[in-house]
């Protein structure tokens, strides 16, 4: 049933079982409902918390994944305060909290707040995604900055600068040979963008690193550098790394990431996609456990 709900469009679905779309969407909430253990939220050692945006006008979904089960959900709820995560630990219950070990979170404020107020004894890892993803924002918005001045002062290297995005903000194991031309050319004209990528790829070194026990050194380091580029945007990036360092190191530590979260959040968006928008959120939550929360749905039997 999760396999046929997943990969199946609306129409299809309502043909095939000559029942309105809103029948479907009640169906799976009650089988959900049914079949949805408490058991699931038992041995929860090492979790990781996103958000979804499920539909315009900033509609989001909290959902918590449990890394020992290869990601599967184990919890969802409506919007991303605080106070939504809060409601998470308050269903654990003592008990079950109290073996919480560690949690992977993005480098927002709402969810460290809920974890230091709910579960301060876990340890709160900052997903590596995030931190890179605000790297290569910082690398990206003084490119355009060097652009803006190439422009404005009518050179002609301002359409090759505008061109260098690529180059500079893809993983250097895919680069082509034309793209590594390009840091060769940065590097020999001696442009700050050189050094935005320098910068960019020595924080993403950190999770590279063979000894997870050299990285308080390696994140020191580069504190150290980005502090001194008198890089506006690296400098302000350098601000929300040191002010997160807590919650970084704790990530390379255990080897923990929302990369198994970024795939669930695409899966979301396309159950939401092929159910063409679900008009409720009980239901788009039922489906996200159906077809994400490891629930084995059983036939009846012919008498």
């Amino acid at each position: 049933m999760a396999w046929l709900a997943q990969r199946t469009d609306k129409t299809t679905i309502c043909r095939l079982l000559r029942v309105s779309w809103e029948a479907v969407a009640r169906i799976v909430i009650s089988v959900v409902a049914e079949s949805l253990d408490d058991a699931r939220l038992n041995d929860l050692y090492r979790i990781g918390v996103d958000e979804v945006s499920y539909r315009r006008g900033h509609r989001y979904l909290t959902v918590v994944a449990d890394h020992q089960r290869d990601g599967a959900v184990v919890w969802v709820g409506e919007g991303k305060h605080h106070k939504v995560l809060e409601a998470f630990y308050e269903e654990l219950g003592d008990e079950r909290l109290g073996q919480l070990e560690a949690i992977s979170l993005d480098m927002g404020g709402a969810y460290r707040l809920a974890t230091d107020n709910k579960a301060g004894h876990v340890r709160q890892c900052g997903d590596p995604f995030h931190l890179i993803k605000l790297a290569n924002e910082a690398l990206d918005k003084t490119r355009r900055l060097v652009w803006n001045v190439h422009r404005d002062l009518e050179l002609g290297s301002s359409r090759w600068v505008k061109r260098t995005r690529w180059a500079l903000l893809k993983d250097p194991d895919h680069l082509k040979d034309s793209q590594l031309d390009v840091l060769h050319e940065l590097r020999r004209r001696g442009l700050v963008l050189y050094r935005c990528w320098q910068l960019e790829e020595g924080l993403r070194d950190l999770y590279r690193l063979a000894d997870p026990a050299d990285a308080p050194g390696h994140l020191d380091w580069w504190l150290a550098r980005a502090c001194r580029s008198r890089i506006p945007a690296f400098v302000k990036l350098s601000k929300t790394v040191r002010a997160n360092r807590g919650r970084i190191l704790p990530a390379v530590e255990l080897g923990l990431s929302n990369s198994k979260l970024e795939g669930l959040n695409s899966k979301t968006r396309l159950i939401n996609h092929r159910g063409y928008g679900h008009r409720s959120v009980a239901a788009l939550t039922a489906m996200i456990y159906l077809c994400c929360g490891g629930i084995t749905i059983e036939l009846p039997t012919g008498t």
